[in-house]
């Protein structure tokens, strides 16, 4: 299908849907052989990334409901891959990260994922379609009130 010039707003929500679930594709693709999810990838990749991370901001940048992320770590930690501590600066909060074997793992895969990514067609462009997307981003985490709905029609 030829790209579409996007005007409105859900033409934008569209096309990035479209692009979220193809891009999900390629990484089951790369991912199918080694019984890794592209749920667990996302998980495993965070934790990389950024280690020591609480349930809470870990189902948000997952974009994963809680009680899914909470099964998916808990198969996570059952293989060894991740591990749950207490928060040592809030004993309230639990947080994970990467143990040794989840580090191992998250280099096969990362090289894995490079490779789908990789094969993909150069486009002078990407470094500018990056940019863009995160300034996409940026712009939707801003909260906006909305105005009250109208009551009946008025």
């Amino acid at each position: 299908m030829p790209p579409t010039a996007a005007s409105h707003p859900d033409d934008v929500a569209a096309l990035l849907s479209r692009a979220e679930r193809l891009a999900a594709r390629r990484l089951r693709t790369a991912l199918e052989e080694t019984g890794c999810s592209v749920e667990s990838w996302r998980v495993l990749s965070l934790l990389s990334e950024s280690p020591g991370q609480g349930m809470t901001a870990i189902a948000d940048r997952t974009q994963l409901p809680p009680p899914t992320l909470t099964r998916l770590v808990d198969q996570l930690v059952d293989d060894g891959l991740v591990h749950r501590r207490v928060d040592p600066l809030d004993r309230r909060r639990v947080v994970a990260g990467l143990t040794p074997r989840g580090r191992e793992a998250h280099l096969r895969l990362a090289e894995r994922v490079r490779a789908v990514w990789s094969a993909l067609p150069a486009d002078e462009d990407d470094p500018l379609l990056v940019a863009l997307l995160d300034r996409l981003i940026a712009r939707l985490e801003v909260p906006v009130a909305l105005p009250a709905p109208a009551i009946n029609g008025r």
